[in-house]
């Protein structure tokens, strides 16, 4: 033996895993409108339909470098290109209209006021059969 201490070398780091793609979703849509920031979160909060493959490969334009979401593709090409329940094709006409809200007059949420918003969040509440969804702040 010489004398010479080894020292075992170390791996190199490995990559860092990706991150998610409801993470990188988020950081675009920090950079779109409001519309499109309020489309993004619903998505992501309501899970399934983004976990979805084939509404994934309309919606989303993703490689290394970028993601996006193709709102104009996707809303040309979504009733025709997948088969979705009622529910499904539900969520996505309201997100599409959130992230466009002028397809539909959406838009005008914008002069609303809150008293008047919290008015029409309860009606679409009403609308949609739920009565135990709180909207609003209490006084």
């Amino acid at each position: 033996m010489s004398g010479q201490i080894t020292t075992p070398t170390a791996a190199p780091d490995p990559e860092p895993a990706p991150s998610p793609l409801s993470d990188r979703l988020t950081m675009w849509a920090r950079t779109r409108g409001v519309g499109e920031r309020a489309a993004v979160a619903a998505l992501i909060e309501e899970g399934d339909v983004l976990a979805r493959g084939d509404v994934r490969d309309l919606l989303i334009v993703e490689n290394e470098a970028v993601v996006f979401c193709d709102w104009p593709r996707f809303e040309a090409q979504y009733r025709c290109a997948l088969v979705l329940d009622e529910g499904e094709d539900a969520f996505l006409t309201l997100v599409l209209a959130t992230a466009f809200p002028r397809l539909v007059p959406l838009w005008k949420v914008e002069v609303l006021g809150n008293r008047r918003l919290g008015i029409v969040l309860r009606a679409l509440a009403r609308l949609g059969g739920s009565t135990a969804i709180a909207v609003g702040t209490r006084s």
